[in-house]
Parts: structure tokens; sequence; C-alpha cells
């Protein structure tokens, strides 16, 4: 048995992480930090909780409430996670941290992408990537974990297979992806209005989505050479959910069963990758509220075109899932300890 605790446990992240440890038989939740509902019951926040969680928030004080746990979730906004990792560091104890902040390895490359200093460049250096079905060794061995980004999820754990075993080519691959609203968060924004969100897809950041350097970082190490991506972000009307739609060039002349073998020895073994027959293809619906990745391809003679989808949850597999999962590897727990909910289905 371990304890943990988080920080930034109300928003929605923290909200799934919450929800999946208690759940959990090997965590004990030693506390749920929280500024702006410090005291308040944690069931009247997530009232879907009520019986189940029973803390109440609080709002810890960093150089103490540290020492009660062997592991901290940092659910913050970039950002605002550096000092408390340091400090969680420093004890010996080990963390995993759900920003942006730890997954860049150049800080000069977040600074230009996230408009702030990075204030832990030394603790940066130690940190392992945290795609738990490539990095797995390394996450088991590491004491600070960057969990990955919700599309980076989707698009890596499709392609990474693919350009290590240099099955596809690195040039022109363009990405197509489509979130639902909670993607943006519990802090409403003009953006996010129920008005402007239902029956209405729209695209954003084109070019310029804070995901790109993260997704292109780890791309370019599966490939070993510079890759670089046409990324196009989507909001769509739905609260759960990523499908993303990945187009390269058929130039290498794959073939569906090599493709097919190359997932299947990558993630055969793995219980949360589940590659799809031939001429099926993912849908959100399918993996809602579960930490699964569903891939299907298609090879499109016509075009000469591959056509790579998958879907994801975007908080649970693209955030609190993959975090749980980290933290069993970390703890050689069973990979699937407490993440073997079925999907909601219709």
């Amino acid at each position: 048995m371990i304890k943990v605790g988080i920080i930034g446990a109300t928003g929605y992240v923290g909200g799934e992480l919450t929800r999946l440890l208690s759940q959990h038989d090997k965590v004990e939740i030693s506390f749920l930090d929280s500024r702006s509902y410090a005291s308040m019951e944690y069931s009247r926040i997530y009232p879907n909780l009520k019986n189940i969680v029973e803390e109440k928030c609080i709002s810890i004080n960093i150089e103490e409430n540290f020492d009660e746990v062997d592991l901290l979730f940092c659910a913050l906004p970039h950002g605002l996670s550096q000092e408390a990792v340091k400090k969680v560091l420093n004890k010996g104890r080990k963390v995993i941290d759900l920003s942006a902040d730890f997954r860049l390895k150049d800080g000069a490359i977040y600074e230009k992408w996230y408009g702030v200093d990075h204030g832990a460049t030394e603790e940066l250096k130690k940190a392992v990537y945290g795609l738990s079905e490539i990095y797995t060794q390394e996450i088991a061995e590491a004491q600070l974990v960057a969990n990955p980004g919700c599309y980076p999820t989707s698009i890596l754990l499709s392609l990474y297979p693919l350009l290590k075993e240099g099955i596809i080519k690195t040039k022109g691959i363009i990405i197509d992806s489509k979130s639902g609203v909670s993607g943006a968060g519990r802090s409403p924004s003009d953006a996010n209005l129920f008005a402007q969100c239902n029956e209405n897809l729209r695209a954003y950041g084109i070019g310029v989505h804070r995901h790109i350097p993260e997704i292109e970082q780890e791309l370019s190490r599966a490939a070993t050479e510079e890759v670089t991506v046409q990324f196009t972000p989507h909001l769509a009307p739905m609260t759960r959910g990523i499908l993303s739609t990945i187009y390269i060039s058929n130039d290498k002349k794959a073939a569906y069963r090599d493709i097919e073998g190359i997932y299947d020895s990558y993630y055969g073994a793995q219980p949360f990758v589940r590659f799809l027959g031939e001429e099926e293809y993912p849908q959100t619906k399918a993996v809602y509220g579960t930490n699964y990745c569903d891939i299907g391809v298609k090879i499109d003679d016509r075009t000469n075109n591959l056509v790579i989808v998958s879907a994801i949850d975007n908080l649970v597999k693209g955030a609190a899932g993959q975090a749980v999962q980290n933290m069993n590897l970390m703890f050689d727990f069973k990979v699937d300890e407490g993440l073997k909910q079925a999907p909601v289905w219709p």
C-alpha cells in the first residue's frame, strides 16, 4: 500500500485521478489539494463520488504535507508544478506531473511555446516521458515522470512503432484531431460555453498548438531524425474523447500485414492498446471512461496514402488513466491495477 497526494485535485483531470485511485487496491489518498475549495467535501464538487470519496479538500503546505506521501500527482496548469516537483524530489519522493512542465527536454523550447520561464531545469534533466507502452522500463525506474498530453498520446501510440521500424516516411505527416470539450478544463471561457460548442465543430491552434513540439520531439526520437508534422486540432460537441486521423504517403509500400505485425510486436502484450481488425475503425464511444487506445489502419491504394485512426478518452488514457498506469509501473504493481473499467455504451 502506498500513500499518494493530488495537487490541483478539483480540475477535471484531478477528478478523474481521484475517481480511479479511489478504486485502486494498493493506494491510499492522503490529501486532495485545492485552494479554491479548501475545507469543502470533495463529493460536493464531484457528486459522482458521494459515499466513495469522503475526504475534504485542503490547501497544502508544501513544506509539510509532502512528508505524508510516497507519490505526488501534480494536476496543475503549466508553470505551476515546478516548485512542488522540486520539493518532492528533494524529499526523496516520487512525482508524476500532468502539466507540460517536464515533457519537453529543451527548456528553451518550453519557454518559446508556453511563454513562461522554466524554473526547474535540473529536475527537467531527470524527467522521463511517460508514454507508458513505449518507455515502460524507464518509467519503472524513474523518480519524476512527465505524463504526456492528450493529443500526443493518441498520435504517438499510433505513429511511434511505424517510425521506429522505418516502415513509413518521416515527411509530409498530416494529423487531424478532434477533442471533446472537457479537454479545455473546468475554468469557464467564451470558447467552451454550451451555446457555442453544441452543434458546432471548429478548428483552433492551427500550426501553433502547444502540443506540437511534444509530438515532434517524440516522433523525432523514434525516427532518429527530425520530424515535422502538420497538426490541426478541433473542438467537437462532445464531453469526452479524442479521435485522431493521420495521413501519410505510402511511398514505402507498407502492406497491411506488415503494419499489423509491428503493432502486435509493440502492443500485443499491452492491455490498453487495441489494434482493430481490417476495415474496422476506432470511435470515441468505444473507449469512453477507460484507459484504452483503439487504433485502426487503412491503406488507400487509390491515393497511395496510409490512413491511421486512433481514439482515446482524453481524461483517462490522455491524462489521469495514463498517470495511474505510470504509477503502477513505478511501484511494480500490475499494469492494469485500478484501470479495468469497461467502456460505457451507448
